[in-house]
């Protein structure tokens, strides 16, 4: 037992992690695409045509200038008046991303992508190629600068929240090496709000014990941090002493996500239930095409409603079945709306499902199903999601969602794009 703890501890000290963070990854795309834009303020933005004007993404300058992710477009605006925005190609987006991706896989199969514009490499094998992971990841900034038009920064550490936080200290187009010498000098000074893991509310509980810097939290007595966060404390007091050893996983290793869902802001804020049924089953179906893209099944069903004044309701239920079905993600959520406080005109809704699980074979029939019709729907569905896959989102429609134009047009792919790989 002491023979394998020791072999433990020296295979995790000889880790070799990368976390590789595209630089302004949509904007940057965008000024690769448009070359006239390249030394423009940029921003990628919602419609604001459509209620959804707020800032996706910015290039560097304009991150200068104080434009941030996530605020209006007449914020950012007011802080930057030459400012350019862009809509979003999602499309494109993905196009690019893959192709880094294929580069990635090119010095190891253990590549975790941490979304669309980030991930994980571990290249501890790879060293015996390379001389040195730092080698590597000097390779790999310039060969994605050069090959693919944008730039990354890369974190170099033996664990991957150390890695994380690399690529996080020097931005853009840069290279930080976090080893097992330096880390206390260059992590535990760092606000505590840094580490991965630590959110907005666990930060101000830290603080409220004294813990401001990752050095702090290193230090802490274990015994406060369980009484305050539980197993949590346990867990993040690794982290900053450097002990995580989580494993990068294999890139074709598919992990069943928590949740898979779809949200919009209305073009028209909604009252009648004919209305919302509408935008209901448009979410519906959007959920139910990416649950069968991905082979997965829902037990649990979240609807989500925004009034017009900005305030929020939600309910979630646990399924009597397993289904990927759009009309029956539809009916079930419609359940939910007519327990909801009809108080005001509701401007946004979102359709969730949870407890997820892998393969179509998992598809349960109540007692009342008629099984051949139930295998007449599934063909159905895989017919109508082969068409939409070739053509859109918009080339074919429930009459549910036809019959109220004004409202559920504007629900098309762009709106519903995932942002995680």
């Amino acid at each position: 037992m002491f023979a394998f703890c020791l072999y433990k501890c020296y295979t995790l000290s000889m880790r070799r992690i990368l976390h590789c963070d595209a630089n302004n990854f949509y904007a940057s795309v965008e000024c690769m695409l448009d070359t006239s834009l390249k030394d423009k303020y940029v921003a990628v933005s919602g419609n604001p045509d459509k209620r959804h004007g707020i800032i996706l993404a910015k290039n560097q300058k304009a991150k200068a200038m104080g434009v941030k992710t996530g605020e209006t477009i007449w914020e950012a605006k007011k802080k930057c008046p030459e400012l350019v925005l862009v809509p979003p190609q999602y499309d494109e987006y993905v196009r690019i991303s893959n192709k880094i991706f294929d580069m990635y896989c090119q010095y190891t199969d253990r590549v975790e992508p941490f979304g669309i514009d980030e991930c994980w490499l571990d290249v501890t094998h790879s060293t015996k190629l390379f001389k040195s992971a730092e080698n590597i990841a000097e390779e790999l900034r310039e060969r994605v600068k050069k090959e693919i038009g944008i730039t990354i920064s890369v974190g170099v550490s033996f664990n991957k929240i150390f890695a994380k936080l690399g690529s996080d200290m020097k931005k853009p187009d840069a290279v930080t090496v976090i080893d097992e010498d330096n880390y206390k000098q260059k992590v535990w000074p760092l606000d505590v709000g840094d580490l991965l893991m630590i959110g907005r509310h666990t930060q101000e509980k830290l603080r409220k014990i004294g813990i401001n810097t990752i050095g702090d939290l290193a230090n802490a007595p274990l015994k406060i941090l369980t009484d305050k966060f539980g197993i949590v404390g346990e867990k993040i007091k690794q982290n900053a002493m450097g002990q995580n050893d989580e494993p990068v996983r294999l890139y074709y290793e598919r992990p069943v996500p928590k949740s898979i869902g779809n949200s919009t802001t209305l073009p028209k804020d909604v009252s009648k239930r004919e209305e919302a049924q509408a935008v209901i089953m448009a979410l519906s179906e959007m959920v139910a095409i990416r649950l069968r893209r991905h082979s997965f099944v829902a037990s649990g069903l979240h609807l989500g409603i925004k009034y017009n004044d900005l305030t929020y309701f939600g309910k979630q239920i646990k399924l009597p079945e397993k289904i990927n079905s759009a009309g029956k993600l539809c009916d079930y959520a419609m359940r939910i709306y007519d327990e909801v406080p009809k108080r005001l005109p509701i401007r946004a809704f979102s359709v969730s499902t949870f407890d997820l699980s892998d393969g179509e074979e998992n598809v349960q029939l109540s007692l009342l199903d008629d099984i051949e019709k139930t295998e007449k729907l599934q063909r159905l569905d895989k017919s109508l999601d082969d068409i939409r896959k070739k053509y859109g989102y918009g080339a074919l429609k429930s009459a549910a969602v036809l019959e109220f134009p004004h409202i559920t047009d504007d629900l098309e792919d762009s709106d519903f794009k995932p942002f995680k790989k």
